[in-house]
Order: structure tokens, then sequence, then C-alpha cells
């Protein structure tokens, strides 16, 4: 009889640690299920978060994207533009001569004109269009008198002269020009063997 009750007291002990154990374990899974939700919420607070940073940069780039191609639009304008009135400031200047050419055309048809009017109007004008030149840093080349220099001048041909030394110019049939510094035309001259 003690050994039954013992046994039955051993069976309930048993019973009562079971449901302490069975306790226990859903406290933890409640724990566990509680942890799995917060981890969950996380990862979707994170993973939100991740796709506003990525729609920000997104923006982002698309306005540099934007702002790229209106720079370049405007560059190609500008430049456009530079090349179509590169030449404005020279054309400016080169009008005044222009006129002056045309009113000493007008003048030389007229009856009282002579030949010394015409040549000082012709020679007022081509002082003009030298200052023009002059201005834009255009440079006359007229060698006459000078030793010949090949990479100036041209030689068209060559003579003997018993009044210059040989290599020199004797005269000049075309003058030359240079552009800053940057040979234009050379001067077509004749030298001294």
């Amino acid at each position: 009889m003690a050994e039954q009750n013992q046994k039955e007291m051993n069976q309930q002990e048993v019973e009562e640690k079971v449901a302490t154990a069975e306790e226990a374990m859903q406290q933890s899974e409640e724990q566990l299920e509680e942890a799995q939700k917060a981890v969950d919420n996380d990862i979707e607070s994170m993973l939100a978060e991740a796709k506003d940073e990525a729609a920000k940069h997104k923006d982002m780039a698309l306005r540099l994207q934007a702002d790229m191609e209106n720079l370049r639009r405007r560059t190609r304008l500008d430049l456009e533009e530079a090349h179509k009135y590169a030449l404005k400031k020279f054309v400016d200047a080169l009008i005044p001569a222009m006129d002056s050419m045309e009113m000493g055309i007008e003048a030389a048809s007229k009856e009282e004109a002579t030949k010394e009017s015409i040549k000082e109007g012709v020679e007022m004008t081509f002082k003009q269009m030298l200052d023009v030149l002059a201005e834009f840093s255009v440079e006359r080349i007229d060698p006459k008198g000078e030793k010949f220099n090949p990479q100036d001048h041209e030689a068209m041909t060559m003579i003997p002269s018993p009044d210059h030394e040989s290599q020199t110019v004797v005269d000049v049939i075309q003058k030359g020009y240079k552009l800053n510094d940057r040979l234009v035309r050379p001067a077509r001259v004749i030298v001294a063997q």
C-alpha cells in the first residue's frame, strides 16, 4: 500500500514537472514568436528605409542627368553662337573701310574727279583696311631690301644684282601676311643671286 502511494506521488510529481515544462515551452514559443515578429517588423522597417533612400538617390540621379543634359545643350548652343558670330567684331571694323571705298567709287565717277583725288581716296581706304588688319593682329610682310627668309618669303625667281648682296630681296611681287605670328601667305619675292 505504501509502495502504491509512493508510485502515485511520483506519478503526480512527474505530471506536475511535465506540465511545468510544457508551460515553460509554451512561454518560450510565445517569446520566440514575439521575437520573430519584432525581427520581421525591423526588417520591414529597414526595407522601407532602404527603399526611401534608393528613391532619393534615383531622384538625385535623374536630376543630375537632367542638369548635365541642360549643361550639354547650353554649351552646344554657346559654341554654335560663338562659331556663328566669331567674325562679328572683324566685320564691324571692316564696314567703315567698305563705306569709304563705296564713297570713293561714287566720287571717282563724278566729272570733277581728278587722278590725284581718286588716288588720295584709294590710299585712305587702303590705310583704313591696313588699320583694321592690324587691329586683328594681322601683320603685313613687305621684305624689300631684307635678307631672304624661306619661313616668310617665297622666291619666285633669282636674278643677278650688283647693287644687292646675295640672298637679298630685290623686289616684292606680292606682300605676305601673318596672323598672330602664324604665316597666312608668304611674300612672293625676287631674290638677288
